[in-house]
């Protein structure tokens, strides 16, 4: 996609973040915006900062989990713009805990944002993204969509299926030599809320020993790095060139690189790593 001038973008997971930072990247492109969130008031703030830019914006309460609710939204951005370019799978949470105490129901939970509302949001629009001529899907997966760490199965395993799903799309839409094309988005540490929102499935208030409050409290503060500014500022230009991977940040190209040179064996640096750090 040359220019994001006159295109309409959906983003899920608006009202904060990556999805705010992106509204006002494509706003102040001339891009129109299709703003969903399960945070009605954050998202209200996003659009009418989104709105200064002088392009159409609209807003839509959406729990991405919900398959209906995800159909009804892409219905109703194409009835109220006209048409749709872009989609955003943006919205996702975090959890920590290990294996054996997270109980099914977060693994599920997390699943539902994380990898399901991927998979409904791109399921719902690429039809329209095909009908315009000119898509272009884009889905945030992470830094631990490329390498797993203890106490993060459920958001490893939601951000490596992220993952798994958009590179089999991209060479689908490639086979098919139409007009829609794919980019996953790993982001390293950004510097949104997503560390302090998280669910911790934890006995005694502890994981691994960890307490996880000080833990939840570290991780926001030291490994956060990159602004949310600065990631939708890389994603997007990712998409004009049509990156089949966009890495975000020192340290996920980091990690990218030590599970290249070290596909197994990065285990055991994790798991020394982590049992220093207790």
């Amino acid at each position: 996609m040359q220019s994001f001038n006159y295109k309409v973008a959906a983003i899920t997971g608006a009202g904060s973040g990556i999805g705010r930072a992106l509204a006002y990247a494509l706003a102040r492109r001339g891009c129109d915006l299709a703003l969903s969130d399960i945070n009605a008031e954050g998202m209200a703030e996003t659009a009418a900062q989104a709105k200064k830019f002088g392009i159409k914006v609209s807003e839509q309460i959406v729990d991405v989990s919900d398959r209906l609710a995800m159909h009804d939204w892409a219905a109703k951005v194409l009835a109220e713009h006209g048409k749709v370019n872009l989609i955003f799978n943006n919205a996702g949470v975090a959890h920590g805990g290990t294996v054996a105490d997270t109980p099914y129901a977060d693994y599920e939970w997390l699943m539902g944002i994380n990898f399901w509302g991927v998979v409904y949001g791109t399921k719902e629009f690429l039809p329209h993204l095909q009908a315009s001529g000119d898509g272009h899907v884009v889905n945030i997966s992470s830094v631990f969509g490329l390498f797993a760490q203890p106490t993060q199965s459920a958001y490893n395993s939601s951000k490596f299926a992220v993952r798994g799903f958009t590179e089999s799309l991209r060479q689908e839409l490639d086979l098919s030599d139409g007009c829609v094309s794919a980019t996953c988005v790993h982001p390293g540490g950004i510097k949104t809320n997503i560390a302090l929102a998280a669910r911790y499935s934890a006995k005694d208030g502890t994981i691994l020993g960890k307490n996880v409050e000080l833990t939840r409290q570290a991780f926001n503060d030291n490994m956060l790095r990159t602004s949310a500014e600065k990631a939708a500022e890389v994603i997007l230009r990712g998409v004009e060139r049509n990156r089949r991977r966009v890495i975000i940040g020192m340290d996920a190209r980091l990690m990218d690189w030590l599970q290249r040179l070290l596909p197994a064996a990065y285990q055991r640096l994790i798991v020394t790593l982590t049992r220093w750090s207790r």
